[in-house]
């Protein structure tokens, strides 16, 4: 799936019993990245450099969100263990996950398998996409999306 003009509607579980919508994020910027599991060694690494430039994305005027389709209390064990500080949010039916096209078609070890494609979105205040990264190496890609989103604004 290529690009996506407008961020889909959706009503998923963050932690602490709340829910996200696509509506309670309007008014503000809003990045999401999306993750393949809870707990592995790339998303591990991604999860604590956004943590790492929270400040600077919130200092940029941006909310950061991680997406998994793991499930809220697999996140908390995940952010608790790994000293995370962005709210992950649980998409177990891969509602915004599918409507993104990120569950693709994915090899390791000569096996075949479905799974999440590293991606990251970034959100306008109206709902739009400004930008999108996809098919990200973990590494580095926290820092490189902060600098891309201080230009885009």
């Amino acid at each position: 799936m290529g690009t996506v003009a407008a961020l889909p509607d959706f009503d998923l579980e963050l932690g602490g019993g709340k829910r996200l919508r696509r509506d309670d994020l309007l008014g503000r910027r809003t990045l999401l990245y999306f993750y393949a599991k809870d707990d592995t060694t790339g998303c591990t690494l991604e999860g604590r450099e956004f943590t790492a430039l929270f400040g600077d994305f919130r200092a940029a005027g941006i909310d950061v969100y991680g997406v998994s389709p793991d499930s809220v209390r697999s996140h908390d064990r995940f952010a608790a263990k790994c000293d995370l500080g962005i709210p992950l949010i649980s998409d177990p039916d891969r509602v915004l996950i599918d409507a993104l096209g990120l569950w693709v078609e994915k090899s390791r070890y000569g096996r075949t398998y479905r799974g999440v494609e590293r991606s990251t979105f970034l959100v306008g205040a109206t709902g739009d996409v400004e930008k999108e990264w996809r098919a990200v190496t973990a590494g580095g890609h926290a820092a490189a999306v902060l600098e891309a989103s201080r230009s885009a604004g």
